[in-house]
């Protein structure tokens, strides 16, 4: 599967409206998770629920080791903090942010997706 951000987001962008392309770049990356972890929270929720190390819905890591444990629980945090930091500041307000934070957070969310597509899948 190639996950990659959204052609809406693309334009937002390319049309100066750069805290719109990166709200729009975490709400996909947030429907991706909702997607992929079958579960209808939203947001850190979300994130929260769908990578718990105890009982995850999207395993990142192959959860064998004390290492592979925390890998998931940082990651956990990481999507989490994503949610609350990054896109719920660009639901409510309108151009924050300069293109070179933009690009960060558009940065930002492809590793993310990057790592979504390097999950573990359930046969594993």
């Amino acid at each position: 599967m190639c996950l990659k951000l959204s052609d809406d987001g693309q334009k937002l962008f390319d049309d100066g409206h750069y805290s719109q392309a990166t709200f729009e770049a975490f709400k996909y990356l947030d429907i991706t998770v909702k997607k992929l972890s079958n579960l209808s929270e939203s947001g850190y929720k979300l994130m929260m629920a769908a990578f718990s190390e105890s009982s995850p819905k999207i395993k990142l890591t192959g959860l064998l080791t004390q290492s592979e444990i925390d890998e998931q629980s940082g990651y956990k945090f990481i999507f989490a903090g994503a949610m609350s930091a990054i896109r719920n500041p660009r639901g409510h307000d309108i151009n924050i942010d300069p293109i070179d934070r933009c690009l960060d957070h558009l940065s930002f969310a492809s590793v993310l997706l990057r790592r979504l597509e390097a999950r573990v899948s359930d046969g594993d």
